[in-house]
């Protein structure tokens, strides 16, 4: 067997410690020489993550504000709190159990950064001092090991920081090569890198002491994405949380938002909702109905045992009812508001004779000529023309209004103003139950301006099964993205759900759980389970998007591993077919055959 050498590695800004149990993961090898990686540490301000860290990584991390004293004063907008201090060199040495580390991965917040965030408010103080932590990191790593410098340095963050924080990377950029690095800038698909269910696009500088790791750094190979079904498929049907745990709990939703995901198309967003025709409000080609299952306004039949008698045996909520054979056989029938023939005979004469209590009415012939008496009643039709209009107002002054749509509208309650005529006069009372105070609004909720975040980010998006999903930021939630997913596994109609509405396409449009987006992040294997710190689904999803993916991490670190190898066993040179990471700058200079002019 060949030579096994240990790789340390450490991480600032280190989360939840996903991108370290990456690099746990890794097993590079050259020849007959290898390496395993082992953590030493990592830095993080916040406990929760550090808690997490401390299970997924393996070793202890450290809580520790990094902020210098005037960027704690930008961010917070106060002075800190007694005992604070800002982090030095003495700090970081503790933090990774005073080993050396041979690689240390940054991964400095990115809110700042982020295409999320409005250009105006990443400007502000706050937000700046927030993104001046990327080169308050690289400088206190530098500075720490500065008599034994540390072999390579990797830096991640959303790509949007090249543009946004360009002024950072430049001074970044000078001051790793004033401490001896070679730097490179690229933007990679972290999804492609991992073999991910997801594309995430992030930029990644990589620094190589030129001096200590002569060969060059090849990048990782990509590999093709999967589809969420790939992933989602291994996983129990969300919602089973006896099975799953907590974190595969479906998020709870309102009903119009249940009804948005239901009726967007699969592959696309928000949207697709302008599609539906609607008229005065409501859809008019579509009706959202109950699934007929469980007896719904069944009918036994009468020689058949009934169902358990429950607390509320309606017809609309089970087999409540029953096909009863004895109304042939001459029972009574008791017809509320039943009105017999002219030849009809009629039922038993009995005590209760009121329309309402059976067939106690006659369709009479016999009208015949003008109305007899005061208090006759008449329906006439929309189209006919009514009678003359007396002051005995009783006397045939109803019509047939086709306008009602069966809802009742009675001193002028519930009506809706056209959107260009004048409202009613405005009284302490303008409510909808007191007056013509709604309007039919013509301007379409969804309609969003150019400019508005509504009309790129996905929101309301729902991807389909045997699709990537989007990059899993730390804000995914289903009204800010593609974060909901056409399941075409439908739930058993007995279980215990939120919602479930079959969509058009026979699916289930719903949105992603916690678990499933570990999943995507490949932070667990999908038949895993998954415990963080905390009761809190939005602290959970904000530490597991802002992680990077633990299978990029093993894919990058198997390079760095290769190249630490080469470097360690003497060797300057590998072939690759992936393009090279981070190479040195290589100046030719061209002399005439004669000499120097």
């Amino acid at each position: 067997m060949g030579e096994v050498f240990e790789i340390l590695h450490a991480g600032l800004f280190a989360g939840l410690g996903a991108g370290a149990k990456g690099f746990n993961q890794a097993r590079p090898d050259i020849g007959s020489a290898r390496a395993t990686f082992r953590c030493i540490g990592g830095i993080d301000v916040d406990p929760a993550a550090i808690t997490d860290f401390g299970r997924i990584a393996g070793v202890p991390g450290t809580v520790m504000d990094l902020f210098s004293l005037h960027q704690y004063r930008a961010f917070w907008g106060s002075e800190p709190p007694p005992g604070w201090r800002e982090a030095g060199t003495a700090d970081v040495h503790r933090a990774f159990g005073y080993e050396r580390p041979h690689v240390v991965f940054l991964s400095a917040p990115c809110k700042g950064f982020s295409g999320l965030m409005s250009e105006t408010k990443s400007r502000t103080a706050k937000y700046q001092a927030l993104n001046e932590l990327t080169l308050r990191g690289i400088w206190l790593t530098l500075e720490a090991y500065k008599d034994d410098p540390v072999e390579i340095l990797l830096f991640e963050n959303v790509p949007r920081i090249a543009s946004r924080g360009r002024h950072l990377l430049d001074q970044i950029t000078q001051l790793l090569r004033a401490y001896g690095y070679v730097v490179a800038e690229t933007t990679h698909d972290c999804g492609e890198l991992g073999g991910l269910a997801q594309s995430r696009k992030r930029f990644l500088l990589v620094a190589r002491h030129a001096e200590k790791v002569p060969p060059f750094l090849y990048e990782p190979v990509k590999r093709p994405l999967q589809s969420v079904g790939t992933v989602l498929g291994r996983m129990p049907l969300a919602g089973d949380v006896e099975r799953a745990g907590p974190m595969h709990r479906v998020p709870s939703l309102q009903w119009k938002t249940w009804v948005r995901l239901a009726f967007v198309e699969a592959g696309s967003d928000w949207r697709s909702l302008n599609r539906l025709a609607v008229d005065d409000g409501v859809l008019r080609d579509y009706l959202i109905l109950p699934e007929s299952r469980g007896g719904f306004l069944g009918v036994r039949s009468w020689d058949d045992h009934s169902g358990t008698v429950a607390g509320e045996s309606l017809p609309s909520n089970g087999a409540f009812s029953v096909a009863d054979p004895r109304a042939a056989a001459g029972a009574p029938q008791y017809q509320q508001y039943g009105v017999m023939s002219m030849g009809d005979t009629a039922g038993a004469v009995i005590g209760v004779k009121s329309p309402g209590q059976g067939t106690f009415s006659v369709a009479d012939p016999r009208h015949g000529g003008p109305a007899k008496h005061n208090n006759e009643y008449r329906i006439v039709a929309w189209q006919g023309a009514a009678g003359a209009v007396t002051s005995a107002h009783g006397s045939g002054q109803c019509v047939q209004d086709p306008r009602s749509h069966g809802v009742f509208e009675g001193a002028g309650k519930y009506p809706v103003a056209q959107f260009d005529a004048p409202s009613r006069t405005v009284i302490a009372r303008s409510d909808t139950g007191h007056g013509a105070y709604a309007v039919a609004d013509p301007r379409p909720a969804n309609q969003r301006q150019q400019g508005d975040a509504y009309l790129t980010n996905g929101h309301y998006g729902v991807v389909p099964w045997d699709a990537s999903s989007g990059a899993v930021s730390a804000a995914a939630g289903h009204d800010n993205g593609k974060w909901s997913v056409a399941d075409p596994r439908l739930p058993d109609a007995r279980k215990n759900l939120v919602c479930v509405i079959r969509s058009t396409d026979d699916t289930w449009h719903r949105p992603f759980t916690t678990l499933e987006l570990a999943a995507l992040q490949s932070l667990i294997e999908p038949e895993e389970k998954l415990e963080l710190d905390g009761l809190s689904d939005q602290a959970w999803r904000e530490r597991i998007g802002n992680a990077v993916p633990p299978a990029s991490a093993q894919a990058i670190g198997e390079e760095i591993g290769r190249t630490l190898l080469l470097a360690w066993t003497g060797q300057t040179f590998a072939l690759s077919s992936t393009p090279i990471w981070v190479r040195d700058v290589a100046v030719a200079m061209s002399l005439p055959a004669g000499g120097a002019p």
